[in-house]
């Protein structure tokens, strides 16, 4: 089962007061004030790809591209609680491209760097046939449509998981209705349905949870982008069947500390292995599992815990790796991927 850890090292605490600060004014506004949605995304600038050089879009997307600029703001508080970019085509709905949340809980979904996602969409762009499908999470499939210009298995906005705080439990319906509202009605029961297929194929075993992704992407060549924040995310919509946790640790002095931090608090958690997702400069995510069918599913496979070896996949064929992207080629039928890692691009 996902499960949240916000526990802070002490060390952490300094790092997170301002963060923390925001959260208990936030809660106590909301205590005595239920009502709607609790926040809201205030646009700051908008305009074309060229009024946007900072954020190191790839070259070579859509000029009609259109970027804008979000603040998330919580009733009660005046500092934003997040940062996000979109992009959009013409009437078509918003794209969300990041997600900066500057406080200790995660709020709506998990954090993603631009930087990441433009290095993806120029790697998949060059590497990946233009005929080729890319499969990945909506929300990823989303972004490697609008930036790479590949087709994707999902091209609509499925919404799941959505993150609600404990304090906005109440108002989940509401925060559902302004999701809808701002981003666009997600999709269909088809493309939800093929999408859990999709959630299935990341949880089974390597070889069965290739076979699924060839049976979803056909007989196009095919390739599978896998964040590591899909992790928990899997975890929230497969509680059931699918027990993460994370815990925020602070990049200070050496990674030797770092690593001795990690281990301590994963024994005495009794969790048995992790991987890492840079946050920032100064923060780190830790994404633990426990051995067993957890830890021996498709997506742990995929992605660098201490207990896996990515390189060594026999099931699908590892062509790139950069940050918290991991993409693999999907043999075609009767094929294998036992050529794993010989093609790697220079990101990896």
């Amino acid at each position: 089962m996902a499960r949240r850890n916000t526990k802070l090292l002490p060390s952490l605490g300094i790092l997170l007061v301002a963060g923390g600060i925001l959260l208990l004014l936030w809660f106590g506004w909301l205590w005595f004030n239920p009502g709607p949605a609790p926040y809201r995304y205030q646009l700051v600038t908008e305009g074309g790809i060229d009024q946007f050089p900072q954020l190191g879009l790839p070259a070579g997307i859509d000029p009609a591209l259109k970027l804008a600029q979000y603040e998330v703001y919580a009733e009660g508080v005046d500092q934003p609680l997040a940062l996000t970019h979109t992009a959009r085509l013409g009437t078509e709905p918003p794209v969300r491209l990041d997600w900066e949340n500057h406080t200790s809980e995660l709020l709506v979904t998990v954090d993603n760097k631009l930087s990441e996602l433009a290095a993806l969409s120029v790697a998949i762009a060059k590497h990946a046939p233009k005929d080729a499908l890319i499969l990945a999470w909506w929300d990823t499939s989303r972004q490697v449509n609008l930036l790479a210009g590949r087709d994707t298995l999902f091209t609509t906005r499925i919404g799941e998981p959505l993150i609600v705080p404990t304090p906005w439990l109440e108002r989940t319906d509401a925060i559902k209705r302004y999701e809808n509202e701002f981003w666009g009605a997600p999709a269909g029961e088809q493309e939800r349905a093929t999408f859990q297929r999709f959630a299935d194929a990341l949880l089974a075993p390597p070889e069965t949870g290739a076979a699924l992704l060839r049976e979803l992407a056909g007989n196009r060549e095919a390739y599978i982008a896998i964040h590591v924040n899909d992790l928990y995310k899997l975890g929230l919509m497969r509680p059931k069947q699918f027990d993460v946790t994370y815990k925020n640790f602070p990049m200070e002095g050496n990674m030797h500390g770092l690593i001795g931090y990690l281990k301590t608090w994963m024994q005495s958690n009794q969790f048995d292995t992790y991987t890492l997702q840079s946050i920032s400069d100064k923060m780190v995510r830790a994404y633990f599992l426990h051995k067993g069918p957890n830890s021996e599913s498709l997506i742990a496979q995929m992605l660098p815990f201490t207990e896996s070896q990515p390189l060594e996949l026999q099931a699908l064929q590892l062509i790139y790796q950069q940050g918290g992207y991991w993409v693999y080629k999907i043999p075609a039928p009767g094929d294998s991927a036992s050529a794993s890692g010989a093609d790697l691009p220079e990101g990896t």
